[in-house]
């Protein structure tokens, strides 16, 4: 999770401003990039209320995470269906990496916070504490993608190729994914430390990401290339493979003989709901960023950023915040879409819609009788 200072502004979050308090100092927020002049400016400090903010969205996903891990857990524990108990063990890897992720950045980052955040000739340079940070955020941002595209695709051949499925996946198969996803995402991260990239302090100084608007050379495109290409193609596989297992599932379920059950299907349906839900989740949070990362650094490589810069600032920093939303809402999707709730949600619109046509019915015989009696009467 990440927390960024909040300014006040009337043109943009991150548009520089100056404001003249009693005492006549003057106080701004700067782009250092493209000023031609330089003057003495200093950040505003951090406010009580982005504090309580902050501290409130790191609560929420503390909490989200911890109840989404208590109830998989105790599902894989009941779990006999092997299918239903891979797809378990990586739902639970996702929600502890989301909450590792959430813990660790959003720690370095209120530590940035309270401490007034890194001074403003520091912006766009490096230390052992930013490129901790800017390797976390990578790493925990490309761990759910590949964990959600690998969920999908064991999930698409379990549907298609059942056969197959129960031959190839096994929960020793299923480790040794994920320690192969975890390792893939780390071995990207630390890119930086081979000078393979840069990670540097963004705007507005309490947070570190790749470098992508300052002085970007041909290793920072590639780089960016590489992350958010990873990303929008784990998104893309994910997208393709969860198309196809529903379409497979809704087929499946048309050609069933009435009256059959199948108790089997009924799981996968609500595997696929979730990966769904999950694959939403993580295109809404995380395209932004992904989009907004590859177009900054490409304009900024080309020098075609020119008076722009606090525009693709604002792209940046928002593109960051929705993102940090992905390690709150991904733990909600399993909680909120499982059988059981799925099923009291059904039987609950049910009731309403039998109440209300129940209603409906009364009100449509009682007009009925009135307006036979008032045509008696007139005879």
């Amino acid at each position: 999770m990440l927390a960024l200072r909040h300014y006040n502004s009337s043109f943009s979050p991150v548009l520089p401003r100056l404001a003249n308090d009693s005492g006549g100092k003057a106080e701004a927020r700067v782009v250092v990039q493209g000023l031609s002049q330089q003057s003495n400016f200093t950040f505003e400090e951090p406010t009580t209320a982005g504090a309580i903010i902050v501290i409130s969205s790191m609560t929420l996903g503390i909490v989200s995470n911890i109840v989404a891990l208590f109830i998989l857990v105790n599902a894989y524990s009941l779990q006999r269906r092997r299918s239903k108990a891979t797809f378990l063990l990586f739902a639970t890897s996702l929600v502890i990496t989301d909450f590792i992720g959430h813990m660790i950045p959003g720690a370095l980052v209120l530590r940035l916070y309270f401490s007034g955040g890194v001074r403003i000739e520091d912006l766009n340079v490096t230390d052992g504490m930013c490129q901790f940070l800017g390797g976390s955020m990578v790493f925990f941002g490309l761990c759910p993608l590949f964990m959600g595209c690998a969920m999908a695709a064991e999930r698409c051949l379990g549907v298609t190729r059942p056969l197959l499925h129960s031959s190839l996946v096994t929960k020793t198969r299923t480790k040794i994914c994920l320690s192969a996803i975890w390792l893939a995402a780390l071995s990207v991260a630390v890119l930086p430390c081979f000078q393979l990239g840069t990670y540097t302090y963004q705007e507005p100084g309490t947070w570190c990401f790749i470098n992508v608007l300052s002085d970007t050379r041909t290793v920072d495109v590639a780089f960016v290339v590489l992350f958010s290409g990873l990303g929008l193609a784990s998104l893309a596989v994910a997208l393709v493979c969860n198309t196809i297992s529903g379409l497979t599932l809704v087929l499946a379920r048309l050609r069933r003989q009435p009256g059959s059950h199948h108790s089997a299907r009924s799981h996968d349906i609500e595997m696929v709901v979730q990966l769904v839900g999950i694959m939403i989740t993580s295109c809404i949070c995380w395209s932004p960023l992904l989009i907004f990362g590859l177009m900054s650094v490409i304009h900024s490589y080309q020098g075609a950023i020119g008076n722009n810069l606090s525009k693709y600032e604002t792209l940046m920093v928002m593109g960051v915040r929705l993102a940090t939303w992905n390690q709150i809402l991904d733990p909600w999707v399993y909680i909120l879409l499982r059988r059981t709730v799925l099923r009291k949600i059904y039987l609950i619109a049910k009731c309403q819609a039998s109440l209300r046509g129940n209603i409906l019915g009364r009100l449509d015989a009682s007009s009925f009788h009135s307006s036979e009696k008032n045509s008696v009467n007139q005879v």
